[in-house]
């Protein structure tokens, strides 16, 4: 698995151009799936991401994670997080998982995460 992790003020989600859903100060993370992630991988980013120390402490250092700040969260499924584009111009895609192994894996990552925080997990479409 492959998650692109960022800290945000604030952010929404939007699918075919209307606001699914918005959060205030969290994470949004791009999560893609590769064919050959177990469902070790998963519990490992699971585990992970909420303790990321990426938020400040009243000191102004890097020091709260996202349990700490009760900072919200958003997941968002992101297959491209595989392109290959070492060979011509045009991104392979061969190490994405197919939507049968991916999306079961993304939900459970979702309802992992929902469990960890105690909080609602904004979601885009898969």
């Amino acid at each position: 698995m492959r998650a692109v992790v960022q800290r945000v003020s604030r952010a929404s989600v939007a699918v075919e151009g209307k606001v699914k859903g918005s959060i205030g100060q969290g994470l949004v993370v791009l999560l893609g799936v590769d064919r050959e992630d177990t469902h070790e991988d998963l519990q490992w980013l699971v585990n992970k991401i909420p303790q990321l120390r990426v938020f400040e402490d009243a000191e102004g250092k890097m020091n709260l994670d996202l349990l700490e700040t009760g900072g919200d969260l958003v997941v968002v499924s992101q297959f491209t997080l595989y392109g290959n584009v070492r060979k011509g111009t045009r991104p392979s895609f061969n190490r994405s998982a197919a939507p049968d192994k991916a999306i079961p894996l993304y939900e459970q990552a979702v309802n992992l995460l929902k469990q960890r925080i105690s909080r609602p997990v904004l979601t885009g479409e898969f």
